[in-house]
């Protein structure tokens, strides 16, 4: 049984999803120590059991510590079984992240799977589902994973309460990534919603805020307005179309938090990309090492920052795996990931 003190790295719910991940794929058990030490709250949350019981049930595994609040957790899995599954988290904790625990193993399985997730959708320190759905799904489809998602109803916090699916055709064969350079980006397409009966002024504020500030930067910005089913919350989500993959930033509202402040979160983020002169967004950066560790072939990306996640998932393979993965770069920098044959 693999032994993991998660307090090490980024001591937070990457460690756990990932070792979830590995464990399904290479079969073997392990034990972790300290999970989430690093968090303000730390333990098993409820996003993060789910995610434990969502590996379990595909995996059918035994579990010792899959608790609320639990500071240790054993996991044996046994036999990967594609199907039909629904995983509700009962908050308003992040569904996407849940995805990324059972995804890969299912993938690569020979039948397809059909999964349905309930919680929060758009979650703040957690991948939207508008950026899995744009830039994650683009990623996976070009090393040779396509799946389809399908929102059918957001969810923010508080409240939680969105839904979405995901169709996963199985007998997935990955290839290597090669990724080195990006074209200038000039143009951003994107999205202000509210959903959940709020005023209609919040989106064209949001909207008018970031075109704003995207127009000064000399990006020419098409910002649409939308209003949606759920909620109650707001977002802005701003896609680079010109990069090598399509690449979506959010900024997501909250109580008390203006709309030019949601605006100028996703702004940000966009000025960050383009100012960094790679093709790959740091989040992109860790998502793309497990699929990649299980490609054929070797693999070469360039990132916009290298990111404590980054590093922490590739201590994490290398417990699992004798892949060789190399980061070159330090800690908040541009960098490049190259993952041997």
């Amino acid at each position: 049984m693999i032994d993991i003190d998660g307090s090490f790295g980024e001591g937070g719910g990457q460690i756990l999803r990932s070792s979830l991940t590995l464990a399904l794929l290479t079969g073997q058990a392990f034990r972790l120590r300290n999970v989430r030490a690093r968090r303000q709250r730390p333990g098993l949350q409820p996003q993060h059991l789910t995610a434990v019981r969502a590996a379990a049930e595909v995996g059918q595994a035994q579990t010792r510590g899959a608790s609320v609040g639990s500071g240790q957790l054993e996991f044996e899995p046994t036999t990967v079984r594609p199907g039909t599954y629904r995983f509700v988290i009962g908050t308003a904790g992040a569904t996407t992240l849940v995805l990324h625990a059972v995804y890969l193993p299912l993938a690569l399985q020979d039948a397809p799977s059909h999964l349905t997730f309930e919680g929060g959708t758009h979650n703040d320190h957690a991948p939207s589902f508008d950026f899995l759905a744009v830039t994650w799904r683009g990623y996976l489809a070009r090393i040779g994973l396509p799946l389809t998602l399908y929102l059918d109803r957001p969810g923010f916090y508080p409240r939680g309460g969105g839904r979405f699916t995901a169709a996963i055709p199985g007998g997935a064969t990955l290839r290597g990534l090669t990724l080195t350079d990006r074209p200038p980006i000039t143009r951003v397409t994107g999205f202000s919603a509210v959903s959940g009966g709020l005023p209609e002024h919040i989106a064209r504020r949001q909207a008018g805020r970031a075109k704003e500030r995207l127009d000064a930067a000399g990006l020419d910005a098409d910002i649409a307005l939308e209003t949606w089913h759920g909620g109650p919350g707001s977002v802005v989500g701003l896609t680079l179309d010109e990069a090598p993959v399509p690449t979506l930033v959010f900024g997501l509202g909250a109580r008390g938090k203006w709309a030019e402040a949601v605006a100028d979160e996703a702004v940000a983020e966009v000025l960050k990309y383009t100012a960094a002169d790679a093709p790959v967004d740091e989040h992109s950066g860790d998502q793309l090492l497990l699929p990649l560790v299980f490609a054929e072939g070797p693999s070469e990306y360039r990132v916009t920052r290298v990111t404590r996640h980054l590093l922490t998932n590739v201590e994490v393979v290398r417990m699992f795996l004798p892949r060789r993965i190399d980061v070159e770069g330090a800690e908040g920098e541009p960098g490049t990931v190259r993952v041997g044959a």
